[in-house]
């Protein structure tokens, strides 16, 4: 429950900051609304793929060590 609760607040704070920057910029509550919507879906896709890039450089590292250890 903790963690859904910490999960709901730090998406509300990033949609707030998201908000906040892009409204204080360019003084626009429309265009600051769409990127807080926005924002935070590309953020989510790429974290996605920076996730499956660390996997795979995480397999080759594990399996580097275990021929290493074979071999020696």
């Amino acid at each position: 429950m903790k963690d859904a609760a910490k999960t709901v607040s730090f998406g509300i704070m990033h949609f707030a900051i998201a908000f906040s920057v892009v409204w204080l910029m360019t003084g626009d509550v429309v265009l600051g609304g769409a990127v807080a919507l926005i924002e935070p879906l590309v953020n989510t896709v790429g974290y996605y793929f920076h996730e499956k890039i660390w996997q795979r450089t995480d397999k080759r590292r594990t399996t580097t060590v275990r021929e290493s250890t074979l071999l020696g």
